[in-house]
């Protein structure tokens, strides 16, 4: 509970962004460490006014670490809550991915699974009734293959997508969906989703980067969607107008190279002119269930076997010997070492953490300096 404060801390300084946050635990260490630094320190690392901040606790901090506690403490029966930070054995690795991963990332559901492939459906939250039947019979097939629903518990095509992954129930799948929301866990938008956020959580998971407590906000749903594309390995845009926010979840995807697909609709309807839009930029069309397999077969494939190692060869040092002390992509790095994207990516922020490798632009890691 104390680390989680510490966290919960460095979040709520005025001046920390994800990036400041990163290089102050790389420089300290843990979040607590930041705060047992004196000014004088901080200040060989960060500008006079951040320094001044870090010492400072800020207002109304106390009040919101007990109202975060009092949520961890109060699960409804069958449910587990949790906070993950960036040093969670939990936290979702595509996450960090993102160039402004949450700090925190607040969880509600069956906790002790692990997340299987992500697949986005998004789309209108004023769906036509093909549009939700479609994304109803989508997702439920999609579910049925392997793979987990992840979409944003919006009125609309979101609810429909998150109801037909868990109509379909398949027994072999844990967390058919995850709805990522843009209000604190304790709180449901839209109210008339409460039922269904409730059986989602019976069943799969939810996840937020606001704490217990905070209202929805406009620009909190745009917000919320990088954290919808990062955490799938495509985005399936199932019916959207011209302005839509599905369209900005769809853009974020590309920005994080991650496959964006379309289902199309009636040329005289205004909720399918985002997905022709979509298309004529190069979305794949989607007809069937059959061409999303077609596309993302590859996510499904058991995971690759680990090489093997001297006996003395810790995993870090076989990361760090396949790395070298060039720029390097963690694509480049999965190849050489036929580990799971995730795992890599946890073990490149733990690496980074401990000052051994540093990330730089454009999605490269470098080696800084031979790990004792």
């Amino acid at each position: 509970m104390e680390d989680f404060q510490e966290w919960l801390r460095l979040q709520s300084t005025p001046g920390v962004g994800a990036q400041t946050a990163a290089d102050l635990l790389r420089w300290y260490g843990s979040a607590a460490e930041i705060f047992r630094q004196p000014e004088s320190a901080l200040r060989r690392h960060v500008r006079p006014a951040l320094a001044q901040a870090l010492c400072v606790v800020p207002a109304g901090l106390a009040q919101l670490q007990a109202r975060v506690a009092d949520w961890l403490n109060r699960p409804a029966p069958g449910v587990s809550h949790a906070v993950w930070t960036w040093a969670s054995d939990h936290y979702p690795a595509p996450l960090l991915t993102l160039a402004d991963p949450p700090l925190l990332l607040y969880a509600q559901g069956q906790l002790n699974q692990s997340m299987p492939s992500g697949l986005a459906l998004v789309g209108s939250r004023n769906p036509t009734a093909q549009g939700l039947e479609n994304a109803h019979a989508l997702a439920g097939e999609l579910a049925q293959a392997g793979f987990c629903i992840v979409s944003g518990l919006a009125w609309g095509i979101d609810a429909a997508a998150h109801q037909g992954a868990l109509d379909a129930t398949p027994s072999n799948l844990r967390w058919p969906t995850v709805a990522v929301v843009g209000t604190g866990l304790d709180r449901v938008y839209p109210a008339r989703n409460t039922g269904l956020a409730q059986r989602i959580a019976q069943q799969g998971l939810l996840v937020s980067e606001y704490p217990p407590g905070t209202a929805p906000m406009a620009h909190h749903f745009p917000q919320r969607n990088r954290l919808i594309a990062a955490l799938s390995s495509a985005v399936v845009v199932v019916e959207a107008s011209l302005k839509s926010g599905s369209l900005i979840t769809a853009q974020l995807a590309l920005e994080l190279g991650r496959e964006v697909m379309a289902i199309p609709g009636s040329i005289h309807s205004a909720q399918a002119r985002g997905c022709h839009a979509l298309i004529r930029q190069g979305a794949k069309l989607v007809e069937t269930t059959q061409d999303v397999l077609e596309e993302l077969a590859p996510f499904l494939a058991p995971a690759p076997i680990a090489p093997t190692q001297a006996p003395e060869e810790t995993a870090p040092s076989a990361l760090l010997r396949a790395m070298g002390f060039d720029p390097v992509t963690p694509e480049v790095l999965a190849q050489r070492t036929s580990l799971d994207i995730s795992a890599l990516q946890a073990a490149l922020l733990n690496l980074e953490l401990q000052g051994v490798v540093a990330r730089l632009p454009g999605g490269f890691f470098q080696r800084l300096r031979v790990r004792c």
